[in-house]
């Protein structure tokens, strides 16, 4: 069985779950901090989490191709996005960015006021207050978020396929591969690559979670 589905699912899942921390972290205070755009940027940055892969790979397609709104961006940096190990990343990230997004806007909205007007009175800065204060006492939350986006992003398969493909070597993540598998009537190889998904996947949470308890414990 050729390994390089798994390697590609975890580098791909790697690199989208540390893009979408910062992203996640960075969407959520602004979102918490702004009043008046709120409710757009929110669903602005759900959206992903509500609609079908297959639509987010579609419209990824539509401005990431050859012939969408960057194209000349690309012709002159002589970059194609579309079927490249880039478009299974990006990919990747839009999915598992909303996962992220809520959970961290969660966490931030149960951190205790009272604490921030403290920290307010004795003229602390709003940026040295939310990476002092809010983060630390966000943690768990944020933690918890980084598991679901990774895992998410390790099961990734309608945005993926519609942008980046199923290229074997390239873009030929897990789950395109159990649908290559499928296809090809090969159930046997179709089980054994579920089975691997379903093994990282609970592997990472446990682990996680091990830690995150043994780490709480002993602050």
């Amino acid at each position: 069985m050729d390994s390089s589905p798994i390697l590609l699912s975890i580098k791909t899942a790697f690199i989208a779950t540390v893009i979408t921390f910062f992203l996640g972290i960075y969407s959520a205070r602004l979102v918490k901090s702004t009043s008046k755009f709120r409710g757009i940027l929110d669903g602005l940055f759900t959206l992903p989490m509500v609609l079908p892969p297959t639509v987010v790979g579609f419209f990824l397609l539509i401005l990431l191709g050859v012939n969408g709104p960057f194209k000349e961006v690309f012709k002159f940096l002589n970059i194609q996005i579309v079927f490249s190990y880039s478009a299974t990343v990006i990919a990747a990230i839009v999915v598992s960015f909303p996962l992220m997004y809520r959970t961290a806007l969660g966490a931030f909205e149960q951190v205790n006021e009272s604490y921030i007007y403290a920290a307010q009175t004795l003229g602390l800065k709003n940026s040295t207050i939310f990476w002092k204060i809010v983060f630390p006492l966000s943690r768990p939350g944020l933690i918890s978020g980084v598991v679901l986006s990774f895992t998410r992003a390790l099961g990734e398969f309608g945005a993926t396929i519609m942008i980046a493909g199923n290229i074997e070597g390239r873009t030929q993540t897990i789950s395109t591969a159990i649908y290559s598998a499928v296809q090809a009537g090969n159930r046997p190889l179709a089980f054994r690559w579920s089975l691997i998904v379903v093994f990282i996947s609970f592997t990472t949470i446990i682990t996680v979670n091990l830690v995150s308890k043994r780490k709480y414990h002993v602050d």
